[in-house]
């Protein structure tokens, strides 16, 4: 049996964690796919192991802002938990990698099976619910900078590397702010040292530097996640 490599998986009993990957099957998670949209029914739940995963609201009809993201530290699908079938938000891969992933029935009845994945599914949610609060926050009382920053951490930190490709439409896209800002964001933080950017691909030199210039929500999150399921 493989390693699961997905921290929700980790944190499960050996013979839970072995139930549930014995259901599961390993997928590769492709840059730009798009996983679910909002109100589809829920045909998969994604436990990615090196690949990261966006969560974007959308206004009429349209995809718009990210509100989380979601790498090995989660789950695509919490919803299922709440006993609910349909997709909130729209989902899509932004860091290419390697994911498990099992068919919605399967994963209830093994919910139904396993106290301890309710449980940790629970704590997620709740994890979730905070992560897109803190966006909402972030959204509108900080600038472009600190949230640049907080979003390359949370970037890098599910990209286990130093560097990722990115463009800055890509960006805008995900912050919701125009082009222009993203530029002068991300050219200040290279002129700081904190990172190198250049036609698209993003190498975060000074980890240390790039937390101090982040809002702290990105602190907000990682705390809130360590607290509960560790």
């Amino acid at each position: 049996m493989a390693t699961a490599e997905n921290h929700l998986i980790e944190l499960l009993p050996r013979k839970d964690r072995l139930r549930l990957l014995s259901i599961c099957e390993p997928i590769d998670l492709v840059t730009s796919k798009v996983l679910c949209e909002p109100g589809s029914l829920t045909r998969h739940a994604y436990f990615p192991i090196d690949g990261f995963i966006s969560l974007i609201a959308s206004t009429a009809g349209k995809p718009t802002l990210e509100v989380g993201m979601i790498g090995r530290e989660g789950m695509l699908g919490a919803q299922l938990a709440l006993g609910v079938a349909t997709a909130p938000l729209h989902a899509l891969v932004q860091g290419k990698g390697a994911a498990w992933r099992i068919e919605a029935p399967a994963f209830r009845r093994e919910l139904m099976r396993s106290p301890a994945l309710q449980r940790g599914l629970s704590q997620y949610v709740y994890v979730l619910m905070s992560q897109l609060a803190t966006s909402a926050v972030c959204l509108r009382f900080h600038s472009i900078g600190p949230r640049l920053a907080r979003w390359l951490l949370m970037s890098q930190d599910r990209a286990h590397a130093d560097s990722f490709s990115i463009t800055q439409e890509f960006l805008a896209y995900m912050l919701g702010v125009r082009r222009v800002g993203i530029t002068k964001a991300a050219s200040d933080l290279q002129r700081s040292g904190l990172i190198e950017y250049h036609r698209g691909h993003i190498r975060v030199l000074d980890r240390s530097g790039l937390e101090e210039a982040a809002c702290d929500c990105y602190a907000v999150g990682r705390d809130a996640y360590a607290a509960l399921l560790r």
